[in-house]
């Protein structure tokens, strides 16, 4: 049974969110049309009403209190004064913008056995014509009335009690719905999905994990393939000259006992690029073959038009959660540079097609091997920012390693398939960063440094700033160019989220989910 509470009638009709509208999301800057504003996954808001000069004023304007105590992980999406969250564990929420007053709710129960690695979260939801969709933790894909929260189609993308679940903000692209899967620790086989707007009906799927005969079920060694995992739990971007959808891939399974898995495991820990209308691949580049660290390459990927080389190309800029950030020709995936922007021990570098130069020695071992970055990396899957004002590119660095542990692999269905573990290094000072890298060197602007490594992504805004938060319960605002501390303030709980800017009856706002509530903040 799927419950919806509608608030009051008389939610105004709202007009139809196209798919010209995604793509021109920089055209209205008073909405966030997107889970990364645009397609492009910049993470930029082009409005400075709230800027260098007064973001100490900022204040809360108001708050909105999620019922669940798991992790509040959403983005939200504005549309002509109504925000749309996600809360969990499958839940929607429709709120006023200027008040955070609710409108409507969608919630959804859950069954007793929802298998997941790591909490009952959801990302955020897209929009589309006048339909909201949302991933749900027990693998379906729902799309609700965007006026009053009614269920107008429900998918089964796949059985959650084998250990599918869906917690990525699902991305809205032409007349489809892309959506990836969750479930790496428990021995699946990973996909992405596109799914028809208005039917939800599957238009295609592409396995991130290669069936018998494909020619990358060689990079597999016997049948390891069939639990292979390769997740696409976090939402890609899409290039529309291109045509192409860019998607992040997860850890081999089993994590870390790579003996039972010889080889490079294809299509684990890559950044694929597929036809968005077909779901072919076009190139696919993968970052850590063979993982045996769980260092999932499903962060958010950045695409940009600059030089590099002394040419101008279209690039892809992808920070990577081994600690190393690349830049790829988004048209052909061609490796072009990489660097490292957080301390690891794992490779003495990269060669000239990208391929790591691994460290002896830095595999996972019964009694334990210490390795940098740790397992959660050197960021994870909360959003970087690019500037177009300043040329910057922000992430939230995390400085940490891990004592990684060997251990056995028997699959059986259901069941978290890891293969060893890990703890932290005795002693070890851990520690974060905001930093601002230069997009095609990897070279950094400059540091703000956190207490300790950070689970909040940032925004970059026109008005010289860019938001970010800490583990303590703060929201901060930095200067974009210097990395100047202008403004802080204590939310209280764990932040485990990414802001977003927005206007509500032409003023600005800046909004994030700190511990379990929804801080929306302007200047008075």
């Amino acid at each position: 049974m799927k419950l919806v509470i509608a608030f009051f009638v008389g939610l105004p009709l709202l007009a139809q969110v196209t798919h010209e509208r995604l793509l021109n999301a920089e055209k209205e800057p008073g909405n966030w049309l997107t889970y990364s504003g645009n397609f492009a996954g910049h993470r930029f808001s082009p409005l400075q009403q709230i800027n260098d000069t007064n973001a100490s004023q900022l204040q809360p304007a108001w708050v909105y209190q999620s019922n669940s105590l798991q992790k509040f992980e959403t983005t939200p999406i504005v549309v002509d004064g109504v925000m749309y969250i996600s809360e969990a564990p499958s839940h929607v929420t429709a709120l006023d913008t200027k008040t955070g007053r609710p409108l409507w709710k969608y919630r959804r129960p859950m069954a007793d056995d929802i298998r997941v690695c790591c909490g009952q979260v959801n990302r955020g939801v897209a929009v589309l014509g006048d339909l909201v969709y949302v991933g749900t933790i027990d693998a379906h894909l729902v799309a609700l009335d965007a006026k009053t929260g009614a269920v107008r189609w429900d998918t089964t993308v796949a059985d959650y009690r084998a250990g599918l679940s869906i917690t990525v903000a699902p991305l809205a692209v032409k007349d489809k719905i892309v959506v990836g899967i969750a479930g790496g620790e428990y021995g699946i086989r990973g996909f992405l999905d596109a799914y028809d707007a208005k039917t939800g009906k599957l238009a295609w799927r592409f396995w991130t994990v290669p069936a018998a005969g494909d020619p990358e079920a060689k990079t597999w060694a016997g049948e390891s393939y069939k639990n292979g995992s390769a997740a696409t739990w976090v939402t890609g971007a899409y290039d529309p000259e291109t045509n192409l959808l860019y998607w992040g891939t997860g850890n081999p399974g089993p994590d870390w006992n790579g003996e039972v898995r010889a080889g490079d495991n294809l299509y684990s820990d890559c950044l694929l690029a597929l036809d968005v209308d077909t779901g072919k691949l076009k190139w696919y580049f993968q970052f850590t073959p063979h993982d045996v660290h769980d260092w999932d390459a499903t962060e958010v990927p950045v695409l940009i038009d600059a030089e590099i080389r002394g040419q101008k190309r279209k690039l892809v800029l992808f920070p990577n959660r081994n600690a190393f950030s690349y830049v790829l020709d988004r048209t052909t995936g061609q490796f072009l540079m990489g660097r490292p922007y957080a301390k690891q021990t794992w490779a003495t570098g990269l060669d000239d097609s990208g391929r790591p130069i691994r460290v002896a020695g830095t595999s996972p071992t019964v009694a334990g091997t210490r390795v940098w970055p740790s397992v959660a990396g050197a960021n994870n899957w909360y959003s970087p920012s690019f500037s177009p004002k300043t040329g910057l590119l922000y992430v939230a660095a995390r400085e940490a390693g891990s004592v990684y542990f060997f251990g056995k692999a028997d699959f059986k269905a259901g069941e978290q398939y890891n293969g060893g573990g890990f703890r932290s290094i005795p002693g070890e000072e851990e520690w974060g960063a905001i930093r601002a890298l230069k997009p095609t060197t990897g070279e950094v602007a400059w540091e703000h440094r956190l207490f300790t490594p950070p689970y909040a992504g940032v925004l970059s805004t026109a008005g010289n700033l860019v938001f970010g938060a800490t583990n303590e319960g703060q929201i901060f605002a930095l200067n974009a160019a210097t990395g100047k501390l202008l403004w802080r303030f204590q939310g209280g709980g764990l932040v485990r989220s990414n802001p977003m800017s927005y206007l509500s009856e032409g003023k600005q706002y800046v909004a994030m989910a700190l511990g379990n509530s929804l801080y929306v903040f302007h200047v008075r």
